[in-house]
């Protein structure tokens, strides 16, 4: 046996770097190119290697230390023979000696083995160990996707959801009921009245999805000037009469090939525990309609294979029969993605709820003229606000971006909503 300090090795710029992690504790046994320590500047994380195999005897430093090129870390007992399994018979006389810490004693083919356990760490990055840990997240607890079992920021993501909702089953949470001191009445003269049985049922719903699903909300503007101009140039042709069809129909049109184009805001997921998603291969855009009941979200089936005119039709026909209460129960569920529309009432951004089990829904503001930097000038365009709310369990910042640019796009100067009038 010989002891042997590990220091910092040269790491360049690095002088007076702050220590964000220590991976390893007194007692336990690493080999060479084991990471130590995580070290981090302004520009980047390091992790610092171990130059020897041994058991750390001491440990020098703690997270919040600065350190620099030639600083001890630990020092080791460095054993000259380190013999991983023996796999020979122990003699005759002799029982085999109990597992130290730190080890497992197993049987196999009647031949007693030590198999070391070296308290192993979780592979990852630093820039993802230090996600992890601006979460609160032990990573060592997170389940690796790639190769060799390293961690990914997804996998750190999914382990944070899959906890969220583990922490509300385990917890039991049932809504508490807070007694009032006064009651409203002694205040003044007040009414009582029946909740609408449509607000009834869909507020489960609403609170289902605001606690299960980690929201995200991405605020943009989509320039409909020229949509705006051609839809009001559309007449009827064979009585030459203007036709009346609403922005909505363009909207629902646009996100169907978007959809397309991002299949995974075509999704669902039943049981964020299996790890498994539902892809859809449908379109069933959900309408958020607002009747004297409450809000209620019919299905447009299969607007894929529907032109803008019959879309806008079938708009109609489907809210009505949400205001008249006639609308079947199923025509609520399946959806592949809801639209949310304020445009005829007012309003630009908000945060619309997640229609659950869906993993996205858009918010649609009223459409407004502004001044638009465009080529060097200012020029009067008719910008509508756009809000979309997503899962951010199964789709990124980066891809929610993406996929609303190619909405703007969509509804703007590629007129690709043309052929389908």
């Amino acid at each position: 046996m010989s002891k042997k300090d590990i220091k910092v090795p040269n790491i360049g710029e690095f002088k007076d770097v702050e220590i964000i992690e220590v991976l390893i504790e007194k007692g336990q046994k690493i080999k060479k190119n084991d990471p130590l320590i995580t070290i981090e500047s302004d520009k980047s994380s390091v992790e610092i290697p171990s130059s020897h195999d041994g058991t750390v005897i001491s440990l020098n430093v703690k997270i919040g230390d600065k350190v620099s090129e030639g600083d001890k870390i630990i020092e080791i007992e460095s054993e000259k023979e380190i013999k991983e399994i023996n796999a020979k018979d122990p003699p005759n006389n002799q029982l085999p000696a109990e597992p130290k810490k730190n080890e497992i004693k197993r049987t196999k083919s009647s031949k007693n083995i030590i198999i070391r356990d070296f308290l192993a760490k979780a592979s990852a990055s630093p820039k993802v160990r230090k996600f992890a840990r601006e979460l609160g997240i032990d990573i060592n607890k997170v389940s690796g996707s790639e190769r060799q079992g390293r961690v990914t920021e997804s996998d750190v993501k999914l382990f944070v959801a899959t906890k969220s909702v583990k922490s509300l089953k385990d917890q039991n949470i049932t809504e508490q009921k807070i007694e009032q001191e006064y009651s409203h009445s002694e205040f003044g003269e007040v009414d009582i009245k029946d909740i609408p049985r449509v607000k009834k049922l869909s507020s489960k719903y609403l609170v289902n999805s605001w606690t299960k699903i980690p929201h995200v909300t991405n605020h943009d503007e989509a320039d409909i000037t020229e949509l705006e101009e051609f839809r009001s140039s559309l007449t009827d042709i064979y009585t030459g009469e203007k036709k009346k069809i609403t922005p909505l129909a363009f909207i629902v049109k646009a996100l169907t090939a978007s959809l397309k184009k991002f299949p995974n805001f075509n999704t669902s997921i039943d049981d964020i525990e299996n790890g498994k998603m539902t892809v859809k291969q449908y379109y069933h855009v959900g309408i958020a309609v607002d009747t004297p009941n409450g809000l209620m979200v019919p299905k447009l089936r299969n607007a894929d294979n529907k032109n803008i005119s019959l879309i806008s039709t079938e708009l109609k026909k489907i809210s009505q029969q949400c205001r008249d209460l006639k609308i079947d129960k199923k025509e609520l569920f399946g959806g592949s993605m809801t639209i949310t529309s304020l445009g005829g009432i007012g309003g630009s951004f908000f945060t619309p709820i997640i229609n659950y089990p869906e993993v996205a829904i858009l918010g649609v503001g009223r459409a407004e003229k502004k001044q638009v930097f465009i080529d060097g000038k200012f020029l009067t365009r008719t910008m509508l606000p756009l809000s979309l709310s997503y899962d951010h369990r199964i789709i990124d910042g980066a891809e929610a971006a993406r996929f609303n640019n190619d909405l703007k796009e969509n509804l703007g100067k590629n007129f690709a909503y043309k052929l389908a009038v």
